[in-house]
């Protein structure tokens, strides 16, 4: 902004020289014009949504489809469909075989990719603006017309497999899967999204056709276009690919289950291997929904417990309380405050990674002091601090079309509309430290906790001495 009020200025500076000595000359230097982007929605009758954020000057854009069903979608029996599905859907259609699809993509120079998650399947497409209508049939495609071959089954199934293997390896991906599993006890949020080897192993054709047909449908799925594709363009594709979806999803046990809200369990599971040489230690409170209307306050919140990493250069000055001091006293290798958020529920909490096995306590009593903290001293410094880098980390995460396209399914799937960034940012500027200490002694203080551990966590003490750190008095 300051450097747009320059240029404003030398403009009518120079405007005004010219004038006294060539009065026909009255124009200066080019000032940028900003027109508010905005996303625009449409609904076909079958009840599929149609989003989009057109940038007139964009030479490429991301075509994908953000459907409403992930993990949580599925049974225990079925768990890991949904992510199976994924895997097959490159693996040929009705109309094209699996080298055509990969031809008609290379040819293009597109780039056509998939994700599964809790509460999503994604399936998009980058590509030139000319290629838009070509992606727009290989993802209709995809999704309406895959063959499900039994033959490509078998392959994929060795493949999610070693996936599987690879996952089990990565140790900050099984805390948060353990996470996941003690606070959703019981309940399809809790389940992994690649499911157990058994059923990958199980998982037939019939299921994963049944997947489809409950929950692929145009209700719960939103077209989204970002980047040098037009609205108008967008909707008449979705006319002619997507008027055959079924409009709305059967009403199954599983469908119902997916919708319930789920109970947050405090609880503790411990997978202690004393050849690694770190404890590593998620410990979250229930968080906060998409919806809810604390989802900011949660986020500014988070940034002020901050992240840390011994490994970085600036480790002594990475801002928060908590860092420095975790750096002064060598208590952590790293720690990483989240707060994940779902349909319903959320988690908000922090992942400690530590190679000081004989002070893994130390660092959760003075980690959950902090938490503590937050409920009645928070000052307005540490506010600004968080909300700077709160509202800088949300815009420099919208770089590029694909990022964009990912903001605004995520967001319509989710609460079905897309807050603009602007309105974001002006949420969070509105975020005060009463907001925060409001937060925490609703959400933080004297609340119940799930507590993931994997590794040399002899030290960690048990869940009782925990939960009593939640409402320590100074």
């Amino acid at each position: 902004m300051a450097s747009r009020r320059l240029a404003l200025n030398l403009a009518q500076g120079l405007r005004g020289r010219a004038g006294r000595s060539a009065a026909g000359l009255t124009r200066g230097f080019a000032t940028p014009v900003s027109a508010p982007v905005k996303t625009q929605t449409t609904t076909l009758k079958n009840g599929l949504t149609v989003a989009t954020q057109y940038s007139p000057y964009a030479q490429t854009s991301t075509v994908g489809m953000w459907i409403d069903a992930g993990s949580r979608a599925e049974t225990a029996e079925t768990n890991g469909t949904a992510h199976f599905l994924e895997h097959l859907a490159f693996k040929g259609t009705a109309n094209r075989t699996q080298q055509q699809l990969e031809l008609e993509i290379e040819n293009m120079g597109a780039h056509l990719n998939a994700y599964t998650s809790r509460e999503n399947t994604v399936y998009f497409a980058k590509s030139l603006n000319e290629d838009v209508p070509q992606c727009v049939d290989i993802l209709s495609d995809i999704l309406q017309n895959s063959k499900l071959e039994e033959s490509a089954i078998e392959r994929e199934r060795d493949v999610i497999l070693r996936e599987s293997e690879e996952v089990e390896k990565q140790v900050e991906e099984v805390v948060f899967d353990h996470l996941h599993a003690t606070a959703y006890q019981q309940q399809p949020l809790g389940r992994t999204i690649l499911g157990p080897r058994e059923n990958i192993r199980d998982i037939t054709r019939t299921e994963l056709s049944n997947y489809i047909k409950q929950n692929y449908t145009a209700d719960r799925m939103v077209l989204v276009g970002a980047g040098g594709v037009p609205h108008e363009k967008l909707v008449e594709m979705a006319d002619k690919y997507f008027t055959k979806l079924p409009a709305k999803s059967p009403e199954t046990g599983a469908y119902i289950l997916s919708k319930r809200k789920p109970d947050f369990i405090g609880s503790d599971v411990r997978v202690r291997d004393d050849t690694m040489p770190t404890a590593n230690i998620a410990i979250a409170v229930e968080g906060v929904s998409w919806n809810d209307e604390d989802y900011f306050t949660a986020l500014v919140t988070q940034a002020i417990v901050g992240n840390y990493d011994k490994a970085l250069g600036n480790a002594p000055h990475q801002g928060s309380k908590l860092s420095g001091f975790v750096h002064n006293n060598d208590l952590a290798t790293s720690f990483m405050s989240f707060s994940t958020s779902y349909s319903d529920t959320g988690l908000w909490g922090i992942y400690l990674v530590t190679d000081k096995l004989t002070r893994v306590d130390d660092l959760v009593h003075f980690t959950l002091r902090e938490w503590s903290r937050l409920s009645n001293s928070v000052t307005e410094a540490e506010v600004e601090r968080a909300k700077a880098q709160l509202k800088a980390s949300i815009l420099l995460s919208l770089d590029g079309t694909t990022a964009v396209a990912e903001d605004i399914g995520r967001q319509i799937v989710t609460t079905g509309r897309r807050a603009s960034p602007g309105e974001i940012e002006r949420i969070i500027d509105s975020v005060t430290e009463k907001d925060v200490m409001d937060f925490a002694n609703r959400k933080l203080w004297d609340q119940d906790i799930a507590i993931s551990a994997v590794g040399s966590i002899e030290g960690l003490f048990d869940y009782g001495r925990i939960r009593a750190d939640m409402s320590r008095n100074f």
